[in-house]
């Protein structure tokens, strides 16, 4: 930017936004995140309509499985272990 009073170059800092807290960007990505999760649920949930797609009994069990089990291994990544909670201290 030019100051035109006296033809000097004046330097303008862009404003720096407050750096995000650990809990607001933990807040702002889980929300997207588990946003996109449920869409992709009720995505999925399309093909049960049985007029457009044909599935068996141990298509749907595979599914279950599968969800189940990465639903149980991403909630359990959320509970302290054993490990962390019997530390050993003076």
């Amino acid at each position: 930017m030019v100051d035109k009073s006296k033809n000097k170059q004046v330097i303008v800092k862009p404003v720096s936004k407050p750096k995000e807290t650990k809990t607001e960007l933990f807040i702002r990505l889980a929300t997207k995140r588990v946003g996109s999760v449920l869409k992709s649920l009720r995505i999925l949930g399309n093909c049960s309509n049985r007029s457009n797609y044909e599935y068996s009994k141990e298509q749907v069990d595979s599914i279950n499985i599968s969800l189940t089990k990465a639903l149980l291994d991403t909630i359990n990544k959320f509970i302290p272990s054993k490990k962390e909670q019997e530390s050993f201290k003076f």
